[in-house]
């Protein structure tokens, strides 16, 4: 079988790249359904004689008979592109910009202010404290996990996001609301960080090679997670045993729960939090450019979306139906 080798090298190729070990699961997973698919686990010739139509076939099973959305088939494409790229060293011509299943614009979905206020009434504690910072910031679920202590400036009220979407760093707003809260969650963080090092442990994941560069980094205090995990666990990547950060899943159940007590009848998740920093930010008339930054957008065309959510409707025209019962009113009184 040689499948196994096949996504052994996948696996050696995208740790080489330094993507994330979500994409690096999700890449491998996506690599071993088109296989199956495909049923080209056996032999190394099949896999040789894989090619555009296979992709293409694989694709379309997805979108017409698993039904899956435009993302989920782009998200698949994007692992299969990578084999075909960087493992296989397949080129793809133009296939890249006419296989992706391309997406018609939808707006975000959005809390009022008074919903985030019913949101946040129904948590407390560390829950409270980082739904005030997704929506307060304007964080990605994942960079409020992979949030570290030295990049919290409570001086400057600012937090520093290292390596968002894009490998980019920028700065956002850290909420002066929750600078005490903060402050007295991390003296525990601190003080479980010091227990840890007692124990033998205290080390966290540092990014590239720091690790190895600076040996002991990884037990100083400025690298420690603001959120870490409960529990120590085993780093799937080094063997390691560590304290990692608070996990994803984590975050949305919280967010699930609050969203489902506090009664909103939306479809709403973590990133709505974000989507509604940045609304809010906009309807307090914050200019569109600054929004882009804080949101750490490539082009201020995604920000844009947040126009249409926020337009005006004071100018809209009258709805008929308005109109209509406004006469029928008129005319009974007199």
């Amino acid at each position: 079988d040689f499948a196994p080798e096949l996504l052994t090298e996948a696996k050696r190729l995208i740790r080489l790249k330094h993507y994330s070990y979500s994409t690096e699961k999700t890449y491998l997973q996506w690599i071993k359904r088109f296989l199956d698919y495909s049923k080209q686990t056996a032999r190394k010739e099949a896999i040789a004689e894989l090619g555009t139509a296979d992709c293409i076939n694989f694709l379309s099973y997805l979108a017409l008979q698993e039904k899956v959305s435009a993302s989920t088939q782009n998200q698949a494409f994007n692992a299969i592109l990578f084999l075909f790229r960087h493992v296989l060293c397949k080129d793809m011509g133009d296939m890249a910009e006419t296989v992706r299943a391309k997406r018609g614009q939808k707006l975000p979905v959005v809390f009022s202010v008074e919903e985030v206020k019913q949101l946040l009434s129904c948590l407390s504690g560390r829950d409270l404290l980082v739904a005030g910072l997704i929506y307060g910031s304007g964080l990605r679920l994942m960079e409020l996990a992979r949030l570290r202590v030295k990049d919290v400036d409570m001086d400057l009220n600012t937090l520093t996001v290292r390596s968002g979407k894009g490998d980019k760093d920028r700065t956002t707003i850290l909420p002066a609301t929750v600078k005490d809260p903060l402050r007295n969650h991390l003296t525990e963080v601190k003080k479980l960080h010091e227990k840890d090092l007692a124990c033998g442990y205290g080390d966290v994941h540092l990014p590239n090679a720091l690790g190895r560069k600076y040996p002991n980094v990884g037990k100083e205090w400025a690298w420690q997670y603001v959120f870490p995990a409960n529990n120590l666990s085993v780093d799937p990547r080094s063997g390691k045993v560590r304290r990692h950060h608070i996990s994803d899943t984590a975050i949305q159940d919280v967010i699930k729960k609050a969203i489902q007590k506090a009664g909103i009848p939306k479809f709403a998740t973590v990133h709505t939090l974000r989507h509604s920093f940045a609304t809010h930010l906009l309807m307090n008339g914050v200019n569109i450019r600054e929004v882009q930054e804080l949101l750490g957008h490539k082009n201020v065309e995604t920000t844009m979306i947040y126009t249409h959510v926020i337009r005006d409707m004071t100018h809209a025209p009258k709805s008929p139906l308005d109109v209509l019962l406004a006469g029928q009113n008129d005319r009974k009184s007199k």
